[in-house]
């Protein structure tokens, strides 16, 4: 019985996190999707032109971003090769798009599940946005420079675009949430076992040294591993909790899902990306390195911001919090 409580506890504790996630993801999910469908997408597309050629990439692409950007990657890959063949494309180029799409995407769902860790969403937003567009730019610039990766791109396969009908739709949007729900409570529970066993210490001794240079120590560390590997979904999901609970310091959870929005779901992104021909290289060393180096110089930033500052403009203080200081 000793045993079993700890148990019922993590897993009260995890279906909240899940409510509150079923609550952000499904409407928000709906509402592009439908936005997607309506042409709305399609039609602001153009406006996104002159950022594509900012990275040198043609500007049907920002057709592309812009869609990863409201509905994700999987909604953003198919419209890749359908709107500019792969012929036409580098790898430079599958590299430079892939950046921008790993940087910046399913930002009205992931963005709300950051706000409710206590970030502005609007700052978050930015920075996401923001620091794709500076890692495009400066790897385009690079691999202009170098002639690296300047040989036709070669996919290992190329999605086709289809549509499914709204029963489809929800029936992809209902095992979505229900693999969610499993995987939190894994999560959950492998934590807990990891933290019994001594295994997380030693997880988190291998990675302390990057997340340290970015600015991200003790408890944050480990929630940002999370997101790393496994999306922010995840990581920024955890961190909720923490959040609320006060258990980790607002700067903290702030880093945590700044460098959540750098890097997170490394895995699984990474080899999408990959398969379409981009250069591993360019979409996860380069990507760590920025991440660590760009949260690391908002760190430094972020000691120079009196703590009214930073609640005013950048951080919500939870009530728990709010009675703790």
């Amino acid at each position: 019985m000793r045993f079993l409580m700890p148990v019922l506890r993590k897993t009260r504790e995890t279906l909240e996190i899940y409510w509150v996630l079923v609550r952000i993801t499904v409407p928000l999910t709906i509402l592009t999707e439908l936005l997607s469908r309506m042409g709305a997408i399609k039609a602001v597309a153009p406006a996104f032109a002159p950022v594509m050629n900012l990275v040198g990439l043609p500007s049907e692409l920002g057709l592309v971003w812009l869609t990863a950007m409201l509905v994700g990657i999987w909604g953003a890959v198919p419209l890749i090769f359908t709107l500019v063949p792969a012929s036409s494309l580098s790898v430079a180029d599958m590299t430079v798009i892939s950046a921008l799409l790993l940087f910046a995407h399913g930002l009205p769902v992931e963005q709300k599940i950051i706000q409710n860790a206590g970030p502005g969403m609007i700052a978050t937003t930015t920075l996401r946005i923001g620091g794709g567009l500076l890692y495009a730019f400066l790897l385009h610039h690079f691999l202009l420079a170098t002639g690296w990766l300047s040989a036709s791109v070669d996919p290992a396969w190329i999605p086709m675009s289809a549509t499914p009908d709204w029963a489809e739709y929800f029936r992809g949007l209902g095992e979505t949430m229900m693999s969610m729900l499993v995987i939190l409570l894994i999560l959950c529970w492998g934590l807990e076992i990891l933290r019994v066993t001594g295994l997380l210490r030693w997880m988190m001794t291998v990675l302390a040294p990057a997340l340290r240079l970015a600015g991200i120590r003790g408890e944050a560390g480990d929630l940002t591993a999370v997101g790393l590997f496994l999306g922010i979904s995840y990581g920024a999901g955890l961190l909720i909790r923490e959040a609320r609970s006060g258990a980790i310091s607002p700067r903290q959870i702030f880093l945590s899902c700044v460098f959540m929005g750098f890097a997170h779901s490394v895995i699984e992104d990474t080899l999408i990306m990959v398969s379409l021909g981009a250069d591993v290289y360019g979409v996860l060393a380069g990507r760590l390195a920025f991440a660590i180096a760009a949260t690391a110089a908002i760190a430094a930033l972020l000691r120079r911001l009196s703590d009214k500052a930073f609640f005013a403009q950048i951080f919500r203080l939870h009530s728990r919090q709010a009675e703790s200081r």
